[in-house]
């Protein structure tokens, strides 16, 4: 029962948060947002223009929240990489505050940079935030995954949580939407992306929410977990 308590504690402080974050985003414009996800792309030096790329596409959960950049997830999934002898390089295409809606709008311009050849899916939860219908949030995934698709990008779909105060039937949808998305397009899934940071006070920033330096080395190893058993079959 302390679990799950605590499990819906975090939820109420992940709308309260990501709420404000999307506050804070809602009054730009597309293009706004297309300068502002140039602007947290992960600088790339000359050699990763050839690599291929791994896009990490959401909000303020995949973007390395509060944190310095070298403590961030993409940071660290890179370092993973370098480390275990796999030439690909991450980008960070992450926004604060962002909804499927508003990665439909930037999709496109994201998958325009050279060479992508992976895409980290991590959207969703600003939508639950903001009342939208569970039908309109699983259209949105499902033309971003689509868009990926139809490059040869393969997508890795990761799943949230919605907030338990919007009833046990939303709540119930709202999760389903990732594993009938991932069955439908044959996804490489990671059902929590947040698992075993969550409700964990020692894994995150003092919101409560966002995971601090060692919950963002969690949350790499629940990516990486998915993520490099594609790599590995790619490489053979």
């Amino acid at each position: 029962m302390h679990v799950i308590r605590d499990k819906f504690k975090l939820l109420i402080l992940l709308a309260i948060s990501l709420s404000l974050a999307s506050c804070q985003n809602s009054g730009k414009d597309a293009a706004n947002s297309e300068i502002r996800a140039n602007s947290t792309a992960t600088p790339a030096p000359t050699r990763a223009e050839r690599l291929p790329v791994i896009v990490a596409f959401g909000n303020s959960l995949a973007s390395g929240y509060n944190l310095p950049e070298d403590q961030s997830f993409t940071a660290l999934l890179q370092r993973k990489l370098d480390q275990k002898g796999l030439r690909y390089h991450v980008t960070n295409a992450a926004i604060a505050g962002d909804t499927s809606a508003g990665g439909v709008r930037r999709i496109d311009w994201t998958l325009q940079q050279e060479n992508v050849k992976f895409l980290i899916l991590e959207l969703g939860g600003n939508d639950a935030l903001r009342g939208q219908p569970v039908s309109v949030m699983k259209k949105n995934l499902a033309r971003i995954i689509e868009r990926a698709l139809e490059r040869g990008v393969v997508v890795i779909l990761a799943g949230m949580e919605a907030p338990p105060n919007l009833g046990e039937e939303y709540t119930r949808e709202y999760r389903q939407v990732y594993r009938d998305l991932a069955k439908q397009y044959k996804l490489s899934f990671i059902p929590f992306i947040l698992e075993g940071v969550g409700g964990r006070p020692e894994f995150n920033q003092p919101d409560g929410i966002h995971p601090n330096a060692e919950g963002e080395k969690i949350m790499t190893e629940n990516v990486w977990r998915v993520l490099e058993p594609l790599l590995t079959n790619q490489k053979r």
